[in-house]
């Protein structure tokens, strides 16, 4: 199944390879449009993954600070999301069957 990162009409991740923790997708980084993320210098702490570090997003001159986050040195009970980005609120998550229907689910 087809899994899309979308914000402002805009496909910002798309991946039939994320890995689904806590409830949110991890897009492999490859997936996503790179020239539409910024490094953010926001840092987070998760007790069991480590350190995360976010990206903001723009799109038509619209900015969502702070909208994706990812792990780049995750702790061994998190390694399977090492690099991968997940996205927060205002990013709609949908995934899509091969016929090109799918459900929808808001994040």
């Amino acid at each position: 199944m087809l899994v899309r990162a979308n914000w402002n009409g805009t496909v910002l991740a798309e991946s039939a390879d994320t890995v689904v923790v806590e409830g949110n997708h991890y897009f492999p980084p490859d997936s996503l449009q790179t020239g539409l993320f910024s490094r953010s210098r926001t840092k987070t702490l998760c007790p069991w993954k480590g350190i995360a570090s976010y990206y903001s997003v723009t799109v038509d001159d619209q900015t969502l600070p702070d909208a994706a986050w990812y792990y780049p040195h995750p702790t061994p009970l998190a390694r399977r999301v090492k690099g991968r980005v997940a996205f927060g609120p205002g990013i709609q998550i949908e995934s899509v069957e091969a016929a090109g229907r799918g459900g929808r689910e808001q994040r």
